[in-house]
């Protein structure tokens, strides 16, 4: 399909920089198709769900993945770069996208932290990671010279909280967004990106999802920062996903069977949770244990099985985000939808308002 399609003006003042105070007091539009937009509030969900439904969270937790350092080559003065981890590969590699990328190459080292001392180990606030190979795109493949925990400990010590660039590139990232852009149930670390639909859950909405009846399940999906990059194609059959890691337990898996087979719905709470369970699922519908990478790239004419309803904030033009609620709900309802939103003041992005998205009819 032709990108432009997923094209809309979005005012610069409908992006929010802030999340909601408390974080269950966001907005919810609900969306099904075929009938009037619903205005409601995040804290209305379980009144909108069914005893017996399932919500399925992305329990992933973000990762302080943007490190700044020193780019360091024999016969040359240091360059300073700045790379984004997105992929873990190994115990001590990582694929990244890197600034400068058009300036390093193969073999370069990075020296991120303190860049005084020798090369190749980590002390005294110091991380070495040695260019192993070069992509499109300014991706990179980093080979760290530390592994596994120590690695991760590393990362943590030097590295800086992820905030998208629609909110990086407006204000500096602080305290506060250590707390706000993790969702409260997240435990799994490896994002580099919140599931931003699950930031607007309160231990008091879950204890009330619970006393409904509603049921409550955990996938992982590390998100990578694939998912800031625009659509740069023409067409949407020429853009590359980047891949994420998934896990989805045999547990899980048998739970969210039983669901469906006993009339209740799977919820998605999130775009990301929703890739998973459709990477997991049969053509049937049934839901497998599945642990690995998915690519998957959803866009109008996709099939869904396993997923009856999407709890998801408000997209980018042009995105792959936009491109999934636009298949689930329907183009034109989401066009209408979005409209809708920016005329009645709703809040976009990863800090901003959400939606309830039912299915178009088949």
């Amino acid at each position: 399909m032709r990108v432009d399609l997923f094209d809309f003006d979005l005012p610069e003042a409908s992006i929010a920089l802030r999340p909601a105070s408390p974080r269950d007091a966001g907005r919810l539009l609900v969306v099904r198709p075929g009938e009037p937009f619903s205005d409601r509030g995040v804290r209305d969900l379980a009144g909108l769900l069914r005893a017996g439904d399932a919500l399925v969270f992305n329990d992933t937790r973000v990762i302080p993945a943007r490190l700044t350092g020193i780019r360091h080559r024999p016969g040359a003065p240091g360059q300073r770069v700045e790379a984004m981890l997105h992929l873990r590969e190994a115990p001590d590699r990582w694929r990244a996208f890197a600034r400068p990328g058009k300036r390093l190459a193969p073999g370069d080292l990075l020296r991120f932290g303190d860049d005084a001392g020798a090369s190749g180990t980590c002390e005294l606030g110091r991380l070495d990671a040695t260019i192993e190979s070069k992509g499109e795109g300014g991706e990179i493949t980093l080979r760290f010279d530390l592994s596994g925990p120590a690695l991760d400990e590393a990362i943590m010590a030097q590295g800086a909280l992820p905030l998208p660039p629609y909110i990086a590139g407006k204000r500096p990232t602080d305290d506060r967004d250590a707390t706000d852009y993790q969702t409260i149930y997240a435990r799994e670390p490896g994002a580099v990106a919140a599931p931003t639909a699950g930031l607007h859950f309160s231990q008091a909405m879950l204890t009330e999802l619970d006393a409904a009846g509603i049921r409550r399940h955990a996938v992982t999906l590390h998100v990578g920062a694939g998912t800031f990059l625009p659509v740069k194609a023409e067409d949407t059959d020429a853009h590359r996903m980047h891949a994420e890691i998934g896990i989805l337990d045999a547990g899980t898996a048998e739970a969210l069977n039983r669901t469906r087979a006993e009339g209740g719905r799977i919820v998605a709470v999130g775009t990301t949770a929703l890739r998973l369970l459709e990477s997991a699922a049969d053509a049937d519908g049934t839901i497998r244990p599945f642990a690995g990478p998915t690519e998957i790239f959803i866009t109008p004419g996709y099939r869904f099985r396993a997923v009856d309803a999407l709890m998801t904030n408000f997209h980018l033009p042009r995105s792959t985000l936009f491109m999934l609620v636009s298949a689930f709900s329907g183009l034109d309802t989401m066009r209408a939808a979005y409209a809708h939103a920016i005329g009645e003041g709703y809040r976009f992005y990863s800090y901003g308002d959400s939606s309830l998205l039912f299915p178009a009819s088949v």
